[in-house]
């Protein structure tokens, strides 16, 4: 419905005397300018078309109300103003003139005073009364008020009133005044950036402080009652009911100011204190925050109620003294009140709970609210109530409203106003209720409203039954969403950002940052999906509340943008729910911040697991809710096309993420066995459970007889894993929370018998389980009738462990099903092992001879020896390759009949070049030339041109006589290498229990001297005299104890001896032995060394290194003290020889080789097969240097050149004659080229943490 007419008429501007003629003040600045034209021609200056307005302004003295008063009539806009009926042109309000005069002022306020609001209007307000008073506008009823920032009262100019008043006569006086707030420092020396002394100077800010305190704004007379301020004789000639309703119109307007009132010391007190207020409440950016979180958008409240209370003004101004209409005011307002009070209601609970919590944790925020408390603009009332004054305002105007239509005759056209001005101040009650309840998110008691409780009861009446059930659906979908979103909101104000914001910190920084990760991965990526999604819905809510067609469209849209989210979070929440276990097992800090975060109210007694797995549960929630929307939908709503596709979607996202869930549930138990398999004490067995490429592929029960043999000792229950790499027999231990186990690697596995018949368990005599058969023949079932029903009944599975502490094992099934399905496992893992190991291999066998060396069949006490006419070479015991100086690539086979060499790869080269008894060891020194031999305990040095020329036709070295180098004394073994830069030879004899060590060095001037005529000829037939070749480097020392090898190290030598690894220094001879025993603790450790045999040492890091015993290993620091937790790592086998090719160990058993990566110990590879030796182990040959390795190890920089030879009795080819005897099988181990990193074979990826094992809680194991 339109207005019966304009509230006011709108400003029109016209052109007054500032548009026809120069005002005043350019007259007068045009006849001083005059003075100085003819200097300005002089200088060749030419005036600009147009005088630039600041050359004007700065004649202008504002501390003059002359100088303000020409500026007003120039500036103030005049128009169309109504005023009792009677229209006036050319006039103005008195807010126009404020403003006009603010505007003004507003740039020297602010260098005089500091004031930099343009809020603050009072000495605006001052002039402007100022000149009225001195009668320079006037108001048109000449009712004698004083002027206000208003726009209730109506102004002209005196000059404006005379029509046809000439251009160039200008008003004869002007207002006089000094405006003394405005007026400059009298002290000619204050300048800016300068201390001025006058006390009253502007520019401090004390005398500023003092000077704004006394402009105080002249108290307005109390307004008088409408019925007061009315003549008595129209106020008799009113109805009663029309003297109540003007009453009520006025107080409503008066409640219009207060409440105005009120909002301006909101801005005044609160806003404007809390930036001024000194010390600062909080930091900067925290204040501006705080402001808006609290304040919102207050301001925008008011400038819309400023509105209503200004038109309301107009109304009573143009209608007076009876207004006749009010109702199109509120109505239009109403509309305007839409835009900002449903956004300011709806975020006061979050406002009021700011306040409550910056109250609490912030003392100085406490005291700046007790001084705002004082204040008079205050009232004494506090912040609450100020900014519940909008919610509370607004509830007022229905019943406001109410009051004065039941006062309005029917018949008065603004009743109908009044109507649906109250409709629409209810309606927009509802709806910033609505906003209230969006805003809380699930939280509170108004998060908790339902659909009933936000419609009005008339409203729902008028809604059917089964559409009002189809509507609370809705809403619950709505709510619960809000309630989603606000826990995945949770997630990071009580979980993400406490725990990266605390110091010190709850999780180790190293661990921090993939923690968090492992954690709660990609749920940011949910919350946007679901936050965007609700913002739609919500949108939709308050658009359509309270009869909602449908949500199915923001679903539909979010289900299908969420779905990669999705697929990775969910299957990824078994490993974020076992992360939280585990830190929460072995973190105390972690465990007391999650119970102090779900304290928390807002938490809502859910602790981070419970937030982690809220994705989950909730599409299935989405499920259930659709389809009840479905079924009270109307058969012909679209719903029935758009929600089944829904259902549909979320449906295939449930099925899609069930794989990676399955995947990651048992990558997550592969982590729990790995953590609760503990090891026997100070032992280790890295089993690599923790390989992203790990699976477990069987587990079960099996029963096992009484290792005492005694039936009523009682039969052991075992739990048994088969993983891809391991067979692992455990036994749980329920008091200590560990398991106890046997691991068996699949490459060491048989299986033996899997098909004896089913056996009783009963009463029975000793039985045997490990290294033997069990005698259980008086417990065999005959038949199988009744088997099935028999619990004692069980049946056997052989095995059998090829390793150190292995053996047949005859473990029982409790049902030939299981007995079956065991077999079938156990298949498809071994023949599943043998496929990968054979894909992963990090070494593999390259032949150097397959047919040359026979070794025959012993039938009696004496082998046969070698000839031209026989075959037979002995059994092959020691190799090393080499490079001749013309460039040949040849290999040195030795065995108990001579020396072989030959081209490498090529087996039909090799010729027996040396006629030697019982050789043992070999070594060549490239450098030099010189070909060393161990045979029959005697060292020999030949010139390798006397054993392989370069050239037939040269007879320069072939003629020479090789050198024995120990004389008469028998040489267990000898070592090669480099010591500060010198090639060194030391070998060791035995001189009773001592071993006697010599060293010596080539020299290179002697060796390639022509040779001298021999001596005399011992039995050997070589010169008897001392070697010229070698020269001795140090004394001989001694060591008393037995001696094993020597290993050459960086500026030291290594013994390996009973006693361990002794340390020697050659230039002084002080040694010692490590590891160290002088530890208390070390005891078993010690005891255990004393009992095994030394045989390798090399380097992990540059402050680590490996010792190696036939039985295990041992991680030492340079002082040689054991360096890792984990104790030692046992081998499969009892290794015989060990050989180094960085970054792999490689250990030589007679059964397999067993190599394993030197940084963790890890099994990365076993090559089985039958008397295998080794017979080179990178020394003393044509193998590059070992570099020493970086402080973080080894990184799988491989050498691709081998440093490893072994020889193994290789399988009789078919229709060959076994009766000859069995060939050796000499090969090199040659490393493969991965065609990617194999980090399955050694240490998990540095992107992925892995919680530490458990420390070994169980005493011992059950083997």
């Amino acid at each position: 419905m339109a207005s019966p007419h304009s509230e006011y008429a709108p400003y029109t501007p016209v052109a007054g005397p500032s548009t026809r003629r120069v005002s005043d003040f350019e007259r007068m600045n045009a006849m001083k300018l005059e003075l100085h034209d003819e200097e300005y021609e002089d200088d060749g200056y030419e005036e600009e078309e147009e005088e630039d307005e600041d050359d004007v302004d700065r004649f202008v003295n504002l501390a003059l109300l002359s100088h303000i008063a020409v500026k007003v009539r120039d500036q103030v806009p005049r128009g169309t103003h109504v005023k009792g009926g009677i229209p006036y042109q050319r006039a103005f309000t008195g807010r126009d003139i404020v403003n006009t005069i603010q505007r003004l002022v507003q740039r020297d306020l602010m260098m005089n005073l500091g004031i930099t609001s343009s809020q603050d209007r009072q000495i605006a307000i001052q002039v402007a009364r100022s000149l009225q008073s001195q009668l320079f506008f006037y108001e048109v009823e000449w009712g004698g008020h004083t002027l206000t920032d208003s726009v209730e009262d109506v102004y002209m100019f005196l000059d404006d009133e005379v029509e046809g008043m000439s251009d160039g006569a200008p008003r004869e006086e002007l207002p006089t005044s000094v405006v003394t707030v405005l007026t400059k420092c009298y002290s000619a020396s204050c300048t800016d950036g300068e201390t001025c002394f006058a006390y009253a100077c502007p520019r401090k800010a004390g005398a500023a402080l003092l000077r704004q305190q006394s402009l105080s704004s002249v108290a307005e007379s109390s307004k008088p009652e409408w019925e007061q301020s009315m003549d008595p004789n129209l106020l008799q000639s009113l109805p009663e009911s029309e003297v109540k309703r003007q009453g009520i119109i006025h107080k409503v307007i008066s409640k219009e100011e207060q409440y105005v009132q009120d909002l301006d010391t909101v801005e005044s007190l609160f806003i404007r204190g809390l930036r001024r207020h000194t010390p600062a409440v909080m930091t900067t950016d925290a204040l501006q925050d705080f402001i808006e979180e609290v304040f919102g958008n207050i301001l925008d409240v008011r400038e819309c109620n400023r509105r209503l209370l200004e038109e309301m003004a107009i109304r009573k101004r143009e209608q007076a003294p009876v207004v006749q209409w009010i109702g199109d005011i509120f109505l239009k307002a109403a509309q305007n009140f839409r835009k900002v009070y449903p956004v300011y209601v709806g975020h006061l609970p979050l406002a009021e709970k700011r306040v409550k919590e910056e109250q609490e944790n912030n003392a100085e925020f406490r005291r700046f609210l007790e001084q705002c408390a004082r204040h008079p603009d205050s009232r004494r009332l506090d912040l609450r109530h100020f900014i519940t004054r909008p919610s509370e305002h607004l509830l007022r105007y229905p019943v406001l409203l109410d009051a004065i239509l039941q006062e309005t005759d029917r018949g008065n056209p603004d009743s109908d106003y009044l109507n649906q001005s109250i409709q629409a101040m209810r309606n927009l009650s509802s709806i910033s209720q609505l906003w209230t309840f969006q805003n809380a998110m699930g939280r509170g008691n108004t998060g908790k409203l339902q659909w009933h409780d936000l419609v009005a009861p008339e409203v729902r009446e008028t809604i059917q039954k089964k559409e009002a059930k189809r509507q609370a659906i809705i809403f619950e979908v709505i709510q619960t969403e809000m309630v989603y979103v606000k826990d995945l909101e949770m997630i990071f104000t009580l979980f993400v950002q406490p725990l990266q914001n605390a110091n010190p910190p709850i999780i180790p920084r190293e661990r921090m940052i993939q923690f968090i990760k492992d954690v709660f991965y990609n749920i940011n990526d949910l919350y946007k999906h679901h936050r965007r999604m609700l913002d739609k819905l919500h949108k939709i809510q308050r658009d359509e509340h309270p009869n909602i067609r449908s949500l199915s469209e923001p679903i539909f849209d979010a289900a299908l943008n969420w779905r990669e989210a999705y697929m990775e979070y969910i299957p990824h929440y078994p490993i974020a729910a076992y992360r939280i276990e585990d830190e929460m097992a072995t973190n105390p800090a972690f465990k007391s911040f999650v119970d102090q975060a779900t304290r928390q109210p807002d938490a809502r007694r859910l602790d981070i697991k419970a937030f982690v797995n809220r994705p989950i549960p909730r599409l299935l929630r989405y499920e259930l809710l659709l389809k009840a929307i479905l079924d009270e939908t109307p058969a012909d709503h679209e719903d029935h096309d758009s929600i089944p596709q829904i259902l549909e979607i979320i449906k295939d996202l449930g099925k899609a993420t069930e794989p990676g869930v399955s995947a990651a549930k048992q990558k997550v138990e592969l982590w729990r066995y790995n953590a609760h398999l503990v090891f026997k004490p100070g032992e280790m067995v890295d089993m690599d459970l923790l390989d992203e490429t790990r699976t477990l592929i069987h587990t079960g029960k099996l029963l096992r007889q009484p290792e005492t043999g005694f039936e009523w000792s009682g039969w052991s229950e075992l739990f048994v894993l088969l993983f891809d790499n391991y067979l692992v027999l455990t036994k749980p231990k329920e008091k200590d929370g560990v398991t106890k186990y046997h691991p068996i690697p699949l490459d060491l596995l048989s299986l033996v018998n899997f098909v004896d018949p089913p056996q009783q368990r009963g009463t029975g005599i000793l039985r045997g389980l490990r290294h033997g058969t069990s005698d259980a023949s008086n417990n065999t079932v005959n038949g199988d009738r009744g088997l099935e029903n028999d619990s004692r009944v069980v049946y056997p599975c052989t095995i059998h462990h090829n390793g150190r502490l292995g053996g047949l094992y005859t473990l029982y099934a409790e049902s030939a099903a299981a007995r079956v399905e065991w077999l079938q496992k156990l298949q498809e893992a071994t023949g599943l092992r043998a496929v990968v190991q054979e894909s992963n291999k990090v070494f593999e066998i390259e032949p150097l001879s397959a047919d040359t060396f026979l070794v025959p069949h012993i039938t009696g006490n004496q082998a046969p020896s070698w000839s031209e006419d026989s075959q037979y070479t002995g059994k092959v015991t020691c190799s090393v390759p080499f490079s001749t100086a013309d460039g040949r690539g040849l290999v040195a086979i030795g065995c108990a009949e001579g020396v072989w060499i030959g081209l490498r790869h090529d087996s039909r080269s090799l010729k027996r070049v040396l006629h030697l008894k019982h050789v043992t060891q070999c070594a060549m020194l490239e450098d030099f030339g010189i070909f060393l031999v161990l045979a029959d305990k005697s060292l020999f040095a030949y010139h390798i041109e006397a054993l392989v020329p370069s050239q037939p036709s040269n007879h320069m070295h072939t003629a020479r006589t090789p050198q024995k180098l120990n004389g008469n004394k028998d040489v267990q073994f000898f070592s090669v290498g480099t010591l500060n830069g010198r090639t060194l030879v030391i070998y060791m004899k035995k001189k009773g229990l001592d071993s006697v060590f010599r060293v010596l060095e080539p020299v290179t001037g002697k060796i390639v001297e022509k040779q001298k005529t021999p001596g005399t000829f011992g039995r050997f037939g070589f010169g008897q005299h001392r070697s010229e070749w070698f020269r001795i480097y140090r004394q001989d020392f001694f060591l008393p104890s037995e001696a094993y090898d020597l290993i050459f190290l960086k500026a030291r030598i290594a013994i390996l001896c009973q006693k361990g690894f002794e340390i020697m220094d050659l230039s002084d001879f002080k040694s010692v032995t490590i590891p160290q025993r002088d530890d208390p603790r070390l005891q078993p450790l010690a005891k255990r060394c004393e009992a095994c045999k030394p045989l390798g040492m090399f380097r992990t890091s540059e402050n680590e290194f490996l010792l190696c015993y036939n039985e295990f290993g041992l991680y030492v620091d340079r002082h040689g003290d054991p360096s890792r937790s984990t104790g030692t790592i046992e081998w499969e086998g009892t290794a015989e020889k060990v050989a180094w090719h960085p970054p792999y160990i490689l250990l030589f058993d007679s059964r397999f080789i067993e190599i394993r990566h030197i940084d963790t110990g890890r099994l990365v590879q076993i090559i089985p097969g039958n008397e295998i030796r080794c017979l080179w182990d990178g020394r003393g040959g044509g193998a590059p240097p070992v570099m020493t390795p970086g402080p973080d190890g080894w990184q799988d920089g491989t050498s691709q050149e081998s440093r490893v030879h072994a020889a193994m009795r290789a399988e009789p080819m078919p229709g060959q004659n076994r009766a000859r005897g069995s060939y050796q099988h000499v090969f090199e181990l040659v490393p493969t080229i991965p065609l990617y990193l194999p980090g399955s074979l050694s240490s998990p990826g540095a992107d992925t943490y892995f919680p530490p094992s458990s420390p070994p809680l169980s005493p011992t194991s059950w083997t």
